[in-house]
């Protein structure tokens, strides 16, 4: 299953220019990736100044739906990808017909849809946590019944960093919880008792060659991506299991660019996973300071079909996500030792806005994990 209209897996050489569908902070280290490597990037996306396009050397500034934009586009870039799931899957499709799109848009389509990605990932043979569909009262009560309370009810499409998720505890009025979610189809994912949010991201190219970066562990504040901690400190067993996941989804879906996968380990040991994104993941953010190639610049590679890079931690990394008001403390992180600030360039730091990342490095210590 490739979703590909057109792709005749050609590498794209430095000097090319590549597309990026959407304008946010995972576009921005993209394109200073891309850079180094000579390549060019063209953003598209509907606002103005962003982190991206400040960084870009071309941008179209249109509706993701305008057909007109979308085919001049198409003709100014050399290969497309995206930094976002929430792109029209139908916009990417029609660029298909007109440019190698990577990864294809229906890997976009399946990731866009938490029940058809939970489905897809089950027939890929992948362990996932417990979920039902849910398109109203009646089929919520009949859910719970089946697999909680304590659940998660989310919105099918859209939403992220927790926006359209409820938790849905014994006392919750399931009423109030189906109004709360705000979706006219919701899926109920039942509560996982955890011991650890891990996480994995894998590098697929056109060829299907693999590459990955070690699992790491992620903790999360108010649904937010907090930290993430590289080693991740498990078992070798569990760490294996981790990266077999993300490896089988990969392939299955026939990936070429990267994808992110984050599981839980819950108390035996067991992984199962939870959501995938097919473009460069907040937790990676990390290799760009402990690793040769970082996911970045790995995403580069993969998308133009260039050998893929050494993907090994030379450093132990923990990255902390500056949100809000948290970026005002970056004279002092500038004057932190082993520090690795990165700032995205927004203007406004609104309350539960990703601003910006450090990365504190330290010698490494230990093997990777998987």
């Amino acid at each position: 299953m490739t979703g590909q209209s057109l792709d005749d897996r050609r590498t794209i050489p430095p000097g090319g220019v590549i597309g990026i569908m959407g304008g946010g902070q995972l576009g921005r280290m993209t394109a200073l990736a891309a850079a180094e490597l000579g390549y060019r990037c063209h953003v598209f996306c509907p606002e103005k100044d962003g982190p991206t396009e400040q960084v870009a050397a071309a941008a179209t500034i249109a509706a993701y739906d305008d057909g007109a934009a979308l085919d001049a586009f198409a003709s100014a870039v050399d290969v497309v990808t995206f930094e976002f799931e929430n792109v029209p899957h139908e916009s990417v499709q029609r660029l298909a017909g007109r440019v190698p799109v990577r990864p294809g848009w229906n890997v976009l389509r399946v990731s866009q849809d938490r029940l058809v990605e939970k489905r897809f990932i089950e027939q890929a043979g992948v362990p996932v946590t417990r979920f039902a569909e849910v398109t109203g009262l009646e089929s919520l009560a009949a859910a719970l019944a089946e697999i909680g309370p304590p659940a998660v009810l989310k919105t099918t499409r859209m939403g992220y960093d927790g926006k359209g998720q409820v938790m849905v505890k014994p006392s919750t009025d399931p009423a109030e919880a189906w109004a709360q979610m705000g979706g006219a189809v919701g899926i109920l994912e039942g509560f996982v008792d955890f011991d650890c949010e891990v996480s994995v991201v894998v590098a697929r190219g056109p060829d299907g060659a693999t590459s990955h970066f070690e699992p790491v562990r992620n903790v999360h504040r108010d649904h937010i991506l907090h930290t993430t901690t590289a080693p991740a400190g498990l078992a070798p067993e569990t760490g294996a299991a981790a990266v077999d996941a993300a490896l089988r989804i990969a392939t299955a879906l026939d990936v070429v660019g990267l994808l992110a996968v984050e599981m839980f380990v819950v108390r035996d040991g067991r992984v199962l996973v939870n959501e995938i994104a097919p473009r460069p993941h907040n937790s990676g953010h990390w290799t760009i300071d402990a690793c040769a190639c970082s996911q970045f610049e790995q995403f580069v590679r993969a998308v133009c079909g260039l050998p893929l890079g050494d993907s090994a931690r030379h450093s132990d990394a923990v990255m902390t996500n500056l949100i809000g008001d948290e970026v005002s403390d970056w004279p002092a992180l500038l004057a932190e030792p082993g520090a690795c600030l990165h700032l995205y360039g927004k203007a406004e730091a609104r309350p539960g806005r990703k601003m910006g990342h450090v990365t504190r490095l330290a010698l490494k210590s230990g093997p990777r994990d998987g």
